[in-house]
């Protein structure tokens, strides 16, 4: 079954045999002024020209074979020397480098047996035989430029799908952690209180179905964007933290907020700046329950955005957690080359600090 061919694929083959078809006539054109010694391998390598050019249209199936074949012809046809140097850029350009290379040794070879068959009279079999050589090194040399572009063209792509997928599995643990953590407090306070009245107990489980159900129709927007650009992902802005922090109130945290920021955050900023929030908060929720925290958020344009959560000792035992979270954290202050710093602090408890870059 032969290789189908795009709209493009037809252009560009079109194109390649046209100029070997020309090459080689312009060449005959030339050679009819002064016609070979015997006559008849004129016609012979008029009919090598003729296959090498057919060649040309079979060589996206078999590229390497092809470039044999028209390289074992070009031994002793000089009208083949158009749809020779052709055949050499196609294997360079779709080929791996090392392939190419030793197709282009066997060309070099090629060109040592032309030079002896057919010496110019005019000039040394050495000279015409270092032109060869250097046309086919161009030739090789271009094709392998392009090779080379498009497989960091295709890196880029790939490593672009890689950060896409990191962003969609960061998003679902900040978005899906958050929203969990609340339910497991609900339900460790209704375990915790077995005595709870039926109006508490009531109250609990509203919360427990609210918050699962917006778990829910978080899950869906992050899977309804997993194959959409990085940029549709569902993102919070700097403006929604006081929503964040009542709805932490909500699930019985004490949290105080302390925000000294004069002017609009930018979203680049926001974005950032809310997933620390959140994650702090987050983690104090899972591995300090009961504490105070403190969030404290000040900053301005030309001094940079400081965003710092601060969280007692708790007073029962914290749940051990397995660094995910932190990974996140610092992936997050990374890309917005800022800097973070966390760890326990003097008189018990833990903070976690975060200084982004914002510009005047």
């Amino acid at each position: 079954m032969g290789v189908r061919r795009s709209g493009r694929d037809w252009v560009v083959d079109s194109l390649a045999f046209v100029v070997a078809v020309v090459f080689g006539l312009v060449l005959a054109g030339a050679r009819l002024r002064a016609l070979p010694d015997p006559p008849w391998l004129f016609d012979v390598d008029q009919f090598a020209g003729v296959l090498g050019c057919l060649a040309l249209w079979m060589r996206r199936r078999w590229p390497v074979h092809v470039a044999l074949v028209v390289m074992a012809l070009s031994t002793f046809s000089e009208l083949i020397s158009g749809a020779m140097l052709l055949s050499l850029f196609f294997v360079a350009v779709h080929r791996p480098p090392k392939v190419t290379l030793m197709v282009f040794g066997v060309s070099v070879a090629a060109a040592t047996v032309y030079s002896q068959l057919r010496p110019e009279p005019e000039l040394t079999p050495w000279f015409w035989w270092g032109f060869g050589v250097a046309v086919q090194g161009a030739a090789v040399g271009w094709g392998l430029y392009i090779h080379n572009r498009r497989e960091l063209i295709r890196s880029e792509r790939d490593r672009a799908v890689r950060e896409a997928r990191t962003e969609i599995a960061r998003e679902m643990h900040d978005v899906l952690g958050h929203r969990l953590s609340l339910l497991s407090v609900h339900a460790g306070a209704l375990e915790f209180n077995q005595a709870a009245s039926k109006e508490d107990i009531a109250r609990a489980a509203t919360v427990i179905r609210e918050s699962a159900h917006q778990a829910l129709q978080d899950l869906r927007e992050v899977i309804g964007v997993l194959r959409a650009p990085v940029d549709e992902l569902p993102q919070p802005k700097f403006a929604d933290l006081p929503e964040l922090i009542a709805d932490s109130r909500t699930a019985g945290m004490r949290v105080e907020l302390h925000e000294d920021v004069p002017d609009a955050v930018p979203d680049r900023l926001g974005r950032p700046a809310y997933r620390i929030v959140q994650e702090a908060l987050t983690n104090a929720r899972k591995h300090a329950p009961g504490t105070d925290v403190r969030v404290r958020l000040r900053g301005a344009p030309g001094e940079g955005l400081t965003i710092e959560v601060h969280n007692t000792e708790p007073a029962r035992p914290a749940t051990p957690g397995n660094g995910k979270g932190l990974i996140g954290l610092a992936e997050r202050v990374a890309l917005a080359k800022g800097t973070l710093e966390h760890g326990p602090v003097t008189g018990g408890g833990w903070r976690v600090r975060a200084c982004l870059p914002w510009p005047s």
